[in-house]
Order: C-alpha cells, then structure tokens, then sequence
C-alpha cells in the first residue's frame, strides 16, 4: 500500500491564510490523474506546524470523501508533546484514513529511549498503521536505525520516512528492520538512489510540482532498471534543489502558484518567495517538463 511516489501535499490558502478549499479540491484531482500513489494530508509540505486540529481534521475528511480508496490517505500526526501527539492520533485514526505519519518530536530533543517510548505510546492509541519520520534537519533530533528496528517489532509501527540523506542509512534501515517494514525515502535528492537500494518508495516534495515525473522514476527505480530512474532523475535535479531554496513549502506554493493551481496563501512565518528566487526556480522547473498556467506535468 505504501510504495512509489507519495506526496506532502501542500495546503492552499487564501492571501488571509483561510483555508482555500476549491484549490485544496484541484490539487487532489491534479495527483489522483498524474500518478501519485499516496497523499500525506498536514505534513511538512502541508504548513503542519500552523495548522489548527479542526483544520487537519477538515482537510483530510475532505481528503477522503473526494478520493475515497482510490489513493491511500496518510495524516500527519506529529508534535512536540507525546499526550498531545497520542491525542491526534486518537481523533484521526476515527477517519477512514490508510495511516498515520508522526514526526519525531522538535525541539525537546529526546533521548533514543524517550523517541523509543513516544512511539510506543502513538502504538497503543492508534487504530490505523503509524509511519515513524525522522527528519533531523529540522527536529534537531536523529532517530537512529537501531531504534527504528526495535520500533518495528510494534506491531502498530510499519514504517518510517527517512529523511537523512545518506545511502547508508537507507541499507541500514532496510538490513535492520525486515522485508516486511516499510522504508520510505524524505529527501528527494537521494530517492532515486534509495529505492535502488531498498527503499520501497519516497514522499516527495518535488511530486507537488510534478507527480507524474516522480511517479515514473519511482516506477523504473523500484523494478531495478537503474539506467532509466537515472536518466528520469537527471531531469529533475534542479527541482530537487532548488525547491529548498527557500524553506519548504515556499517555493512549491509558488510554483503551484504559477501554474494555476492554488493561490499566493502562506502563513506567517513563513513569507512568499523572494523575487530574487523567481527566475532560477522557474527555470529549474521548466526543465522539469512543468508548462506554467497548465493544470498538468
């Protein structure tokens, strides 16, 4: 279920910060035709840190009333507070969602043992499959693989998204936690060498900008032919990049931007992309097959 070109889907917005529920609905059906095979509802991508509870709640009913099964719903979960964390967790496992995604917690800076027992207490509350994600860059926290594994054996955990980008640790996650746990790759830069190497799939800022490219290096890097997911990755290198930057997701949400998509929303802090930024990203993007003011990659 959890395989190939997923997405973090971002959240549109009116210029107030309103949720824009119209381009919310475009961007569902943009990935339900262009070959995403997951969409992960408040994540990162999402602005998951300005996002009320009623909102995430909102946006993934809606999620799941517009695509039904016809593509697995994740629902980001994470926060800093375990009790607030396995509190989320309770009232979204009630949606007729695929799974969870919980980021370990920012900020706190827990121990492997304190990152073991939050999971462990998101386990027990959970009614649907929990993904663990680790993304140190911005947690200032590194789940290390030894406890991904000892993770593994709850039977609530069944992946994780990794967002450490080297290739190493994809093998030792993959060695270290069985063919039958998921290992999901963050960092889009890497994927393609990661699901070379294991990794079952990616979820993938760059997939907001051109889910079907992504889909299909997925597709040739998950069935082996290396030479092909190479020479489809070659194409998106400078996505890759360049949609970081700026912190994620203000470059995806001006591309979107231009492409019909949504509208210019952002929340504070977060500010709209410098225009310094404009000419390079558009560039980067183009090469990426994206046609601006098409509603298509």
């Amino acid at each position: 279920m959890f395989s190939g070109s997923l997405v973090p889907i971002v959240t549109p917005m009116q210029p107030d910060g309103t949720l824009d529920f119209a381009a919310w609905s475009r961007l569902l059906d943009f990935h339900l035709t262009n070959g995403t095979t997951g969409i992960v509802v408040g994540g990162t991508s999402g602005e998951a840190a300005t996002l009320g509870d009623a909102e995430l709640v909102e946006l993934t009913e809606r999620a799941c009333e517009q695509l039904g099964k016809r593509i697995p719903i994740i629902a980001g979960a994470g926060s800093s507070s375990t009790a607030a964390t396995v509190a989320r967790v309770h009232r979204l496992s009630q949606l007729p969602i695929a799974a969870l995604l919980v980021v370990t917690p920012a900020y706190n800076r827990p121990t492997q043992e304190g990152l073991y027992r939050h999971y462990a207490a998101v386990a027990q509350a959970a009614r649907v499959p929990v993904i663990a994600y680790n993304v140190p860059s911005r947690t200032a926290v590194d789940m290390l693989p030894v406890t991904v594994a000892r993770l593994a054996q709850l039977s609530a955990i069944v992946g994780v998204k990794e967002a450490v980008p080297q290739i190493a640790r994809v093998r030792e996650l993959v060695d270290a936690c069985g063919p039958g746990f998921v290992v999901l790759s963050g960092d889009d830069a890497s994927a393609c060498e990661a699901m070379l190497c294991g990794a079952r799939g990616v979820i993938s800022v760059t997939a907001n900008i051109v889910p079907r490219a992504m889909a299909a290096m997925s597709i040739a890097a998950l069935g082996g032919a290396r030479a092909q997911a190479e020479k489809l990755d070659a194409a998106l290198r400078g996505l890759h990049r360049d949609l970081f930057i700026e912190a994620n997701p203000i470059p995806s949400k001006w591309l979107l931007a231009r492409m019909g998509l949504i509208g210019p929303g952002i929340r504070l802090p977060l500010t709209e992309l410098a225009s310094t930024y404009h000419a390079a990203l558009a560039a980067s993007a183009q090469a990426a097959g994206v046609a601006f003011g098409r509603e298509n990659s």
